[in-house]
């Protein structure tokens, strides 16, 4: 049974992994740290205390990542009691074009990143692309411990792109059992 179960989970898991060719480097090993599975955490910032959770998973084949995310933020005396959703594409054009990101949530915002990898492949970067009047946004990613994460998400005014603010940070864990690597 126990044998069983580990094949359905492996099978299971290896429809969500992205395909490698003989040979072929895997273009989103680095986001290892990330991939796969279920994330929970908390965090503060302009919005206020929150929890929520995420996840990151393949689709179409492992042509995209996918990440939806959702965090509740209880009544407080400045607002009512609120839940942020958004979604968000990884993705890339060809094998020799940088990632990118599209972002979406239930507030209205659309949010075109570009996507950068730490060397050692524990950090994220999704930068806007700047548009004149807008504001700028960065969120990093970066691993804190073995399933573990801390998230910034940092606000920049139109007339300053790079002058980043922190609106919020968070931490989060991977749900037990939420990934399971198969050989």
């Amino acid at each position: 049974m126990k044998r069983l179960l580990i094949a359905v989970l492996c099978f299971g898991g290896a429809l969500s992994a992205a395909p490698k060719e003989p040979g072929a480097a895997d273009p989103w090993k680095a986001f290892g740290s990330l991939l796969g599975g279920t994330w929970e955490g908390g965090g503060s910032g302009t919005p206020g205390s929150g929890t929520g959770g995420f996840s990151f998973l393949w689709d179409l084949q492992g042509k995209i990542l996918v990440r939806k995310s959702t965090s509740t933020y209880p009544a407080t005396k400045e607002h009512p009691a609120f839940t942020h959703e958004d979604l968000m594409v990884v993705s890339r054009e060809s094998e020799t074009s940088p990632l990118r990101a599209d972002y979406y949530d239930n507030e209205g915002h659309v949010i075109h990143y570009t996507v950068s990898m730490s060397a050692d492949g524990t950090s994220a970067q999704f930068l806007s692309d700047p548009v004149p009047a807008a504001p700028r946004y960065r969120l990093t990613y970066a691993r804190t411990a073995a399933e573990h994460v801390s998230i910034k998400f940092e606000i920049a005014p139109p007339n300053k792109p790079d002058a980043f603010a922190t609106y919020l940070e968070a931490s989060a864990r991977r749900k037990a059992g939420s990934w399971i690597p198969c050989p």
